[in-house]
């Protein structure tokens, strides 16, 4: 282990995170593809939540960015440049490039406004005539992560303010006629516990995927992930070079599924027939049908494929739609039982047993054999 991964604080390895594979592959998928718009992720407390998405930081490959540059500029990219960065590009002046892990930003539950957009300094403004900014924590996660534990606990402006930005890829602040905009592209995921509150149903909607997470119930199970904490704890480093192999493989095959990506069909036919199932299920606007095309489209990447498969949409299709249906609340069926069973009436497939919410995340089907991590 070289000396710089030592000096960096020991992070639980993604690969070793047993079961939660729903909420693996949700976040797996806005890595391949950051425009599906981020992760809400709800569950118990204790399920790993925070565990997993700093394991994902840490899993994920160095990127070029303009040095000693507060907004982590892509070096060639003008809709990822700051503007001074974009100055140099259009005068031709050489722009200094150095790597860097990809960053997580952790957003606290008290974060003012001022702190998550930055601040533009008047005084300074006025008397030296210069845009004296102030970068917040919006400039700090573009091409990064933004996670918020508890996000149903925070406050709605906020909530708007960070969902507005993850859409438009842009943050904007605006003081005394003066106004500052840098790129904020950055995949937000988003923590909670609905025995803590829901989130405004207009709000959940403008999060690409919803993962729902439940205690592991199974005793081996259980067994397994409180020994592997326990051998965690006693020798971080030893625990993480041992998960070392499968780390790079899957950092490889995320770098190829970018790469693939744009590569990727879809047969018009299963597009029509995703927007039947959006329109059977009574899904307001269409974030739906464009969230599942992406997502269909990344998970294809993802296991080195160019075409779109029914089965494809299948693990992605109640992701994607859940949390956008109209909630009745005298009804006790589960939500994602209901997008299993119109997709499978819509894509002419008898439903299995498989099927039932429980079993979703099974059906899933990552952590097997064929190109897919344990």
């Amino acid at each position: 282990m070289t000396t710089a991964t030592a000096a960096r604080r020991v992070v639980f390895p993604f690969t070793a995170i047993v079961g939660q594979d729903e909420m693996k592959l949700a976040l797996l998928l806005n890595i391949i593809d950051p425009k599906i718009g981020g992760v809400m992720i709800m569950g118990d407390r204790g399920t790993g939540k925070s565990t997993t998405i700093r394991a994902l930081a840490d899993l994920l490959p160095e990127i070029e960015v303009v040095a000693d540059d507060p907004f982590n500029s892509h070096p060639s990219d003008p809709d990822l440049m700051g503007d001074a960065a974009r100055q140099k590009l259009e005068q031709g002046v050489e722009i200094p490039v150095a790597k860097k892990k990809i960053t997580m930003v952790d957003l606290p539950l008290g974060a003012t406004e001022d702190r998550v957009c930055g601040t533009i300094d008047i005084e300074k403004a006025l008397s030296e005539g210069v845009k004296a900014f102030e970068p917040g924590l919006l400039a700090k996660a573009n091409r990064g992560i933004l996670y918020v534990d508890e996000v149903n606990l925070l406050d709605d402006h906020l909530v708007d303010v960070l969902l507005d930005s993850a859409a438009s890829g842009w943050n904007t602040v605006e003081r005394e006629g003066i106004s500052i905009r840098h790129p904020a592209r950055f995949v937000l995921v988003g923590s909670g516990n609905p025995e803590e509150g829901e989130l405004r149903p207009q709000l959940l909607d403008r999060f690409g995927m919803h993962a729902e997470i439940h205690t592991v119930k199974e005793p081996a199970l259980r067994v397994q992930i409180v020994e592997q904490r326990s051998d965690f704890d006693q020798n971080p480093l030893q625990f993480s070079d041992k998960y070392q192999p499968q780390q790079q493989a899957l950092q490889q095959q995320l770098i190829k599924a970018q790469e693939l990506l744009p590569s990727v069909q879809m047969d018009y036919d299963l597009r029509v027939k995703i927007s039947e199932v959006c329109s059977e299920l009574d899904v307001d606007g269409l974030r739906g049908d464009i969230v599942t095309n992406r997502a269909a489209k990344a998970i294809a990447a993802f296991e080195g494929r160019t075409e779109v498969t029914v089965d494809d949409i299948r693990r992605v299709i109640t992701l994607c739609l859940r949390h956008r249906l109209r909630k009745d609340p005298l009804e006790a069926i589960d939500s994602g039982y209901k997008v299993e069973k119109a997709f499978s009436r819509v894509f002419g497939i008898e439903p299995t047993t498989d099927e039932m919410p429980e079993k979703t995340a099974q059906a899933n089907g990552i952590g097997q054999a064929g190109g897919r991590y344990r």
